[in-house]
């Protein structure tokens, strides 16, 4: 298994680099190629997504196809995936940001019976406890 860092993934997303697309590219195609995963963890997702939010300006919905569209391929391994799903449809149709959706959700399956935020936005997710 080989993990990948968030610039090798966003070069991967957003081919703005072709040079860099093509390295990333080529990384991922070896790595299936030699029936190895490749890994992302929740912390590569989580820079990901506060990347192509803040820098490439990419739209709610964009970044959910494009999350989604990683966790349908099976070669692409994630940290923590049914909480990445289940942030995602939290994050689809609320206020909170994604980052509050996946620390409640993945707070909630490692048996945490809420999560305690002062982040009003995130104290309406049903995994949050206001304080």
């Amino acid at each position: 298994m080989l993990g990948i860092d968030t610039n090798v993934l966003v070069r991967y997303l957003v081919c703005d680099d072709e040079a860099q697309f093509e390295k990333a590219n080529r990384l991922i195609k070896r790595e299936i190629g030699a029936g190895e995963t490749v890994f992302v963890s929740l912390p590569v997702l989580l820079e990901t997504e506060w990347v192509l939010r803040s820098r490439y300006g990419l739209k709610k919905a964009e970044i959910i196809e494009a999350i989604s569209g990683l966790l349908d391929a099976t070669e692409i391994q994630f940290e923590a995936e049914p909480a990445i799903e289940e942030s995602l449809n939290l994050w689809k149709d609320g206020t909170a940001d994604f980052a509050d959706c996946l620390i409640g959700a993945h707070n909630r399956r490692l048996g945490c019976r809420a999560t305690a935020t002062f982040d009003a936005k995130a104290a309406r997710l049903p995994a949050f406890l206001a304080l």
